[in-house]
């Protein structure tokens, strides 16, 4: 037998077990004309990508100047010109393994149909193509006064017929626009009812009502209110109004927790039916002071049992280096009436100097596991209430970055020697431990989640770090720190809400000595103390 055959055959025998690393390939930006795509519009957990287009932005024609990914990763489609994002996009990326993407995007033209006389504001249908405005019965529906009328993109859209031709709404108006290369034909109705008035919705929080109602635009409009068995009404001022044509709204404050109240929206003489909310219980923050410590087991605990605590730390999983990330002090505010407070020192979690930064950190949760050098957190506790702030005290220590993660989240640069930051920050929302409490490192039971801690933090996947724009969220604040704060300081970390409506099933609050310490990043040297947190349910004055 030939040499070259012995090779050969050889060669077949030899099986290849060499496994190939796996390196996941991400979309880690884009950047182009027309829209806004920042780091929480990337969600890599799911591999989808949203753009937000511009109102005037051609959807058929979305210049992409770069799409940017793993460095070493390969794309099924090119990175860069011009895309019809009137559909999604897919988008494979490879090196070792093929990772798909969806590339989407998201277009809100702002539309208008006001008419003299309507009551509140016009209903839009963008699927049907169809708008609805509400008129009082005696209108003369063929002599109608269309005062605003605008269906499509700002500055670039042509109608047909004008807006002064628009007088009759015996039936219905058909209204042809056209935009890019867009035509589309909508259905205007005007809709005859005897409801000159309505209150349309009153979302009762603690000590502050939020009030929604619709009437005449060009009326007098406006809200009152009493203690429900009470005879005397209270205006509302008029300087706390926001009126838009025929809808107007307001936030009443300086409410009574769990007092039953009575509102009724007017316009001119005409009034309401009245509507009775109940405000809820005022609920302290648990151990918002940080008197309640224990420990056991050589771990510090920041509560009076391990399994009682209502806030968690890192300091489990940093006690297998033997550090303390977080402890009592006896250095207080001023005029504290308690004996602690918490300080959390960010340290380098390893032996003999090998190892990763942690964070000196405090969160209500709770730590669920070690996994190797990395740790698994337990984020949120049951909250049904709507505070409209956080406030406490602060000082801090900003220390120079000493350590620099390899993998840190989308647009966020840092270098060894720059200042750190610490952080702050405050959530409510509908979390489920189904949806967010999965851990897609663990073998076998993955959910790791629970009705009371639902989400979980796993350090080894940068698709479970906390989004506070995700689409479960109520409401977020936040305080970050970027320098030191020498002295106590008192602080305010106002929530903004993205609705009124909707009642959250949890609470999320975070303090860090490092604001990137999920990412193995900040500095030895950086430190924070708190102390004396409450919430905040009264209205917040301007400018706090």
């Amino acid at each position: 037998m030939a040499i070259g055959a012995v090779v050969a055959l050889l060669s077949s025998c030899i099986k290849n077990d060499i496994p190939y690393p796996v390196v996941p390939v991400e979309i880690l930006g884009v950047e182009g004309e027309g829209f806004t795509c920042g780091a929480s519009d990337i969600d890599t957990k799911n591999r989808v990508v949203t753009l937000h287009l511009d109102e005037v932005t051609d959807i058929s024609r979305v210049q992409i100047d770069t799409i940017r990914i793993t460095e070493g990763g390969k794309s099924s489609v090119p990175l860069s010109g011009s895309f019809d994002m009137r559909l999604s996009q897919e988008i494979v990326l490879s090196l070792y393994q093929e990772y798909a993407w969806t590339l989407r995007a998201e277009q809100t033209i702002e539309r208008r149909f006001v008419v003299e006389g309507q009551i509140g504001a016009a209903e839009f249908d963008p699927q049907r193509r169809m708008a609805r405005v509400k008129v009082p019965m005696e209108t003369d529906l063929q002599h109608v006064t269309v005062k605003e009328l605008k269906l499509g993109p700002e500055g670039i859209t042509t109608m047909s017929p004008s807006i002064e031709e628009l007088t009759s709404f015996e039936t219905y108006r058909t209204v042809d626009i056209r935009y890019h290369d867009f035509e589309e034909r909508w259905f205007l109705y005007l809709e005859k009812t005897d409801v000159t008035v309505e209150l349309t919705r009153a979302d009762a929080w603690t000590r502050v009502m939020w009030l929604y109602g619709q009437g005449r635009p060009g009326t007098n409009l406006g809200f009152r209110y009493r203690v429900a068995g009470t005879e005397e009404w209270t205006e509302v001022p008029s300087g706390s109004l926001t009126i838009d044509g025929g809808t107007f709204s307001c936030c009443l404050s300086g409410l009574q927790p769990e007092t039953a109240y009575e509102v009724i929206a007017y316009s001119d003489a005409d009034e309401s039916p009245v509507m009775e909310r109940t405000t809820d219980a005022e609920e302290p923050l648990t151990n918002g002071g940080f008197e309640e410590w224990c420990q056991e087991s050589g771990i510090i605990y920041p509560g009076l049992t391990r399994d009682g605590a209502y806030w968690g730390t890192g300091n489990t999983g940093a006690a297998v280096a033997g550090a303390v990330l977080t402890d009592k002090t006896e250095e207080v505010r001023p005029g504290s009436s308690g004996r602690y407070a918490a300080r959390l020192e960010s340290k380098l979690a390893g032996i003999a100097g090998i190892g990763k930064l942690a964070a000196g950190n405090l969160f209500i949760g709770r730590y669920v596991a070690t996994r190797g050098t990395n740790g698994i957190v337990g984020f949120g506790r049951p909250f049904t209430k709507r505070p409209t702030a956080l406030r406490g005290w602060v000082k801090y220590t900003c220390g120079a970055v000493t350590d620099v993660g390899a993998d840190m989240p989308s647009g966020v640069t840092i270098a060894k020697g720059d200042p750190d930051c610490g952080i702050i920050y405050f959530a409510l929302g509908t979390w489920t431990k189904e949806k967010y409490g999965v851990c897609e490192q663990e073998e076998g039971e993955k959910l790791l989640g629970t009705d009371e801690v639902p989400i979980c933090i796993d350090t080894r996947d940068r698709t479970t770090v906390f989004d506070p724009n995700g689409p479960d969220v109520v409401a977020y604040g936040e305080l970050v720190f970027d320098r030191s704060v020498e002295e106590w300081q008192e602080f305010t970390v106002r929530l903004n809400y993205v609705t009124t409506e909707v009642v959250p099933t949890h609470i999320v609050l975070v303090c860090s000595a490092s604001r990137y310490g999920d990412y193995y990043t900040g500095s030895r040297d950086s430190r924070m103390w708190v102390d004396d947190f409450e919430l905040v349910y009264d209205a917040l004055p301007d400018g706090e």
